[in-house]
């Protein structure tokens, strides 16, 4: 299985990360990366990321980790990002008063806010959003094999990626406004959900991260 590097810039708990990559793929070195030279070899990266956007983008940047993830995506190397590790590749955020990201992806990152329509209880959803929700399938993928369409997953954000005109989307969901679950585009792939947290169907993803050759 070679090499897996987990970027590991301070945010967040990895530790759920590398226990759900060191099940699936047993036979792999999985690496929790702190500078760029521990990630050196590694045949993927998985760019995780939890909490505010300018402390992530802040962390990516000082620890050397932007040019590095921009080598890898130039070699091909399959890159996957998580969650916030998937907002720092838009760009630009809408946290923080404003945040400009890795301009990976063109698209924005922005607030639920209190545009969110009423529950069916009568009550505003709620922010964070937290929780289960299915992820309707949008193109194929290797990163979907063995996956149902609508299968579900697990969600914690305040911001979102929006679904439409999105011309990388691979995956979206509702809350209140379509939003994109995955993203994908040539070596990368991006979810806004917790694979690590989704059970088996997670479980599943990350198995087939760890066997992708980068391709779609």
């Amino acid at each position: 299985m070679g090499k897996i590097a987990v970027l590991d810039y301070g945010m967040g708990n990895l530790h759920s990360v590398a226990s759900a990559l060191d099940k699936v793929a047993p036979q792999a070195e999985v690496v929790l990366a702190q500078t760029p030279e521990q990630a050196e070899g590694a045949e993927r990266l998985l760019v995780p990321g939890v909490g505010a956007i300018r402390d992530c983008m802040t962390g990516f940047v000082e620890a050397g980790f932007a040019p590095l993830l921009e080598d890898a995506i130039a070699a091909e190397t399959p890159v996957l990002g998580i969650c916030v590790g998937m907002q720092i590749m838009m760009r630009h955020s809408e946290e923080n008063n404003g945040v400009d990201c890795l301009d990976i992806f063109p698209q924005p990152v922005k607030f639920f806010g209190k545009a969110l329509p009423l529950a069916a209880m009568g009550e505003r959803l709620k922010v964070p959003h937290m929780g289960w929700n299915s992820v309707r399938q949008t193109r194929e993928h290797p990163l979907w094999a063995g996956i149902a369409d609508n299968s579900r997953f697990y969600f914690v954000h305040s911001y979102y990626v929006p679904a439409e005109d999105n011309a990388d989307l691979a995956g979206s969901t509702d809350y209140g406004v379509p939003l994109a679950a995955a993203v994908a585009r040539e070596n990368i792939f991006a979810t806004q959900f917790h694979p690590e947290k989704s059970a088996e169907t997670g479980l599943q993803l990350l198995k087939n991260f760890v066997s992708w050759n980068g391709r779609a």
